[in-house]
């Protein structure tokens, strides 16, 4: 059985990625982590992986904890981007886990 993800999950997504990309994310006013776009992509991927590690979907799909999700990824990038500055609480391992990427055979 397929399934696609939740317009739900879809929603939170887009929007966390447009606010990222914009520089509007009001949990990161003030921080210069645009010219990480291009420049240190491990960064923005750090990012985008703490994002959908940490957000929650009940049974049906729908999203649980976006905003909670959108400040634990702003959490690292300002871990990133100031000196000194740590996020509350530390990251756990499973927040920051690189999940591999599907096989060859499944992205065709």
């Amino acid at each position: 059985m397929t399934r696609q993800l939740s317009t739900s999950f879809s929603g939170a997504l887009r929007t966390f990625a447009y606010f990222m990309a914009s520089g509007t994310h009001y949990a990161l006013e003030g921080v210069d982590y645009l010219p990480l776009y291009g420049n240190e992509p491990s960064a923005i991927e750090m990012t985008f992986a703490i994002y959908v590690n940490v957000i929650k979907l009940d049974e049906n799909g729908n999203v649980l904890n976006a905003k909670y999700a959108e400040r634990r990824a702003a959490e690292y990038l300002k871990e990133y981007c100031i000196p000194g500055y740590k996020a509350y609480p530390a990251f756990e391992e499973w927040e920051t886990t690189l999940h591999a990427p599907p096989s060859l055979k499944d992205q065709i």
